[in-house]
């Protein structure tokens, strides 16, 4: 089989701020198992009208989960659903209605030890499950929670969340071309004892990455994050916010170990070998929250 190379992302997510109105209004007028609901005809429509993600989730379930060809084609649906699913939870609990929803939460104490110690704090995630999910559930912490996020990813929903009744419990530090002046933000928020938050999994410029076998493939990362995270000199935690069945959440925090330069490695590269470790043993046990949906491994 001939094999695509990876590409680096675009900077846009799938869906746009039509899709995110739409469920919003769904949402508040029928409620959330009316939303769900229409899922069931939305879906459909990606799979011919969205080819390049399409083909993506095809090679991921085909060539790195091993699926035979009948349940790689039916898991295409089943990731566009949930990944509906995922949407309208988030839209749903930002606007009041959390009390719908059970929430866990793996390794609290000690993620809550690492904010109440009286620093700033880098936190790494994924495009897996729903981060913004938790945001709510951070209660006051949320207001020093300062999410990196593309620009272009930013605007892209920002229109349609303003529309809603919900509002955010985090600040956003866009990451323009400017990128001397996202670092004096980010900076600034951590002098300032914040939380900034990362996603590690994503890139747009083949330049900063770093190689890695991920699920049994090779893949590339970006390697600003992790560059970023070990320079700042603060706890470092990584989060991943997972739906599983009845409308439930699962929360996973992990308190990643100091880093400090070696003969052999430098820091940034062991906290990325701590972060694709516990990124791989998540997407192993929610393989069909996996919303990259471009082709990430080469």
């Amino acid at each position: 089989m001939k094999q695509a190379s990876s590409k680096a992302w675009s900077g846009k997510s799938r869906g746009g701020s039509f899709g995110h109105l739409f469920f919003i209004l769904v949402i508040r007028y029928l409620g959330v198992r009316a939303a769900y609901f229409h899922l069931l005809f939305v879906v459909p429509y990606f799979v011919p009208f969205a080819p390049k993600a399409t083909k993506a989730i095809w090679c991921y379930n085909r060539h790195i989960l091993k699926y035979g060809v009948v349940k790689a084609g039916w898991m295409i649906l089943v990731s566009y659903y949930r990944f509906g699913q995922t949407i309208i939870d988030k839209v749903a609990i930002l606007n009041g209605m959390a009390s719908r929803y059970k929430f866990e939460f793996d390794n609290y104490d000690e993620f809550l030890s690492v904010l109440n110690s009286g620093q700033g704090v880098t936190i790494i995630g994924a495009h897996v499950g729903s981060w913004e999910v938790g945001a709510p559930f951070f209660d006051h912490y949320g207001r020093k929670i300062n999410i990196v996020m593309y620009d272009a990813e930013y605007q892209k929903i920002k229109a349609a969340l303003e529309k809603s009744a919900g509002s955010r419990n985090y600040k956003v530090i866009p990451l323009t071309d400017d990128s001397l002046d996202s670092i004096i933000r980010i900076k600034a928020a951590v002098d300032s004892r914040e939380y900034v938050c990362f996603q590690g999994d994503r890139y747009m410029s083949d330049k900063n990455v770093i190689h890695s076998s991920f699920l049994g493939a090779d893949a590339r990362f970006p390697s600003g994050p992790f560059l970023v995270a070990s320079r700042l000199r603060v706890p470092v935690v990584f989060y991943f916010a997972m739906r599983e069945r009845g409308r439930k959440y699962r929360f996973y925090f992990r308190v990643a170990t100091p880093v400090v330069r070696t003969a052999t490695q430098k820091p940034e590269g062991q906290l990325f070998g701590q972060y694709i470790k516990e990124l791989e043993a998540i997407v192993s046990r929610y393989p069909q929250q996996w919303f990259n949906f471009y082709q990430f491994w080469n």
